[in-house]
């Protein structure tokens, strides 16, 4: 059997790429504990393993008396000095005692141990490998839910996107190709399979996804001042460039919108702005408040983290945003509370008088009626040049109306331009 137990401990160490002296610990253990019936519990008796030829030997554990033993375990002082001529009563003795079936345990032992340590050596090289790819994206397919947890099969490795790690609006199917960012790698217990969370909800995902698309994020040109977002719903992001040469939103957006656009469906429709980063805090609220225009910002004077935002009744809606998102994610972008109020009655009912000739200007618009004229400036589109600036999409969300009636009064305004 030592032969055979050393030819084994030798390939594994090799070709395996398992220590030996773990994995000879290891077969230690395990075959102390196969036998322990033969002594009557593991703390009577230990194994032993030369690493050089892998030998085995059993030893009792007795301790040593000066009187008759009481029991099998333990030793008369003078039979125990003729072992160990130090040792004294009280003191434990390992009298070697290697059991006849000890052969047999160690062949199933042997398999048993080995078959584990390959199990955890693997998972031990799982951990080391996605352990690197912390911070990054991979991408894996739908194998099954747990919850409202989805568990993703990897390559070598399952991984899990917690609840709160998941976009609400998506609805993903078993078997589907699936793409999330590896937040964090744990080694699994007792040397099982490394637990690997993952998430399309951090802005972490936002941000790996442009540093992939755009060449200029990537090589640092281009930076990422700060992403806020609400998954499934809205992204900002604020850029920056120390290059005059470079305009940092072009290099997001890419040539006709296609790095944008490419980000814009990983994430499943989810609208992304991109807003140009300024040292002039007043013009870095204004820029983080688009679509909005007209606006005017002042800080507070006490508090360098408020600012205060006034704004044409037109533009309020824009300013905030449905539910309140775009001024809400203004605020998480900028690190600062924003508070937005409307201009003076004064300047309102002025205003008013120019809403109205807004209102009437839309509705001469051939597919444009007054109704839609009124919807179309209470939701900031004042003008035909404003509509056809906009994405259909814009309509859709700031005027609520359907898709199909957005894209009717966009093409009105397209002909209405041209003619």
């Amino acid at each position: 059997m030592a032969n055979e137990l050393l030819t084994i401990v030798n390939y594994m160490a090799k070709e395996r790429g398992i220590a030996k002296d773990a994995l000879i610990k290891a077969l230690e253990t395990a075959m102390e504990s196969a036998v322990a019936k033969d002594y009557g519990s593991q703390d009577d008796f230990r194994l032993r393993i030369d690493p050089v030829t892998c030998e085995i030997k059993g030893f009792k554990i007795l301790e040593v008396v000066d009187d008759d033993p009481m029991s099998d375990k333990e030793i008369n002082i003078k039979d125990a000095l003729e072992i160990d001529p130090e040792i004294v009563c009280g003191e434990l003795l390992e009298v070697e005692s290697t059991p006849e079936n000890l052969g047999r345990v160690a062949a199933q032992t042997a398999k048993q141990v080995i078959l584990q340590k390959i199990r955890q050596a693997e998972n031990d090289q799982i951990f080391e490998e996605y352990k690197e790819q912390q911070g990054e994206i991979v991408t894996g397919s739908v194998k099954r839910f747990q919850r409202n947890d989805i568990l993703v099969e990897l390559d070598k490795v399952e991984g899990i996107i917690p609840a709160k790690e998941r976009i609400e609006t998506e609805d993903f199917r078993i078997g589907e190709r699936i793409s999330a960012y590896v937040l964090s790698v744990e080694k699994g217990m007792n040397g099982s399979a490394p637990k690997i969370t993952l998430s399309r909800t951090t802005p972490a995902f936002v941000r790996r996804l442009f540093e992939m698309e755009s060449t200029e994020i990537n090589e640092g040109i281009v930076k990422i001042v700060n992403i806020a977002r609400e998954p499934g719903l809205r992204t900002k992001m604020a850029v920056v460039t120390e290059d005059p040469r470079i305009d940092p939103v072009g290099a997001c957006v890419g040539i006709r919108g296609v790095r944008v656009r490419n980000v814009v469906d990983e994430l499943g429709g989810e609208k992304i702005d991109i807003v140009p980063y300024s040292e002039v805090i007043e013009t870095y609220v204004t820029n983080a408040l688009a679509p909005a225009k007209g606006i005017e910002v002042e800080i507070d004077k006490e508090n360098p983290k408020l600012a205060h935002v006034t704004v044409t009744p037109d533009q309020y809606s824009l300013a905030i945003g449905k539910q309140g998102l775009n001024v809400k994610l203004s605020a998480k972008l900028l690190r600062m509370k924003i508070n937005i109020t409307k201009k003076s009655d004064k300047e309102h009912d002025a205003f008013e008088k120019q809403l109205m000739e807004a209102i009437n200007n839309l509705a001469v618009v051939d597919g444009i009626s007054h109704s839609d004229a009124e919807i179309l400036v209470k939701a900031g589109f004042v003008t035909v040049e404003g509509i056809s600036a906009v994405d259909i999409g814009d309509i859709v969300e700031l005027a609520g109306i359907t898709q199909e009636h957005a894209e009717s009064i966009y093409s009105a305004a397209l002909v209405a331009m041209t003619s």
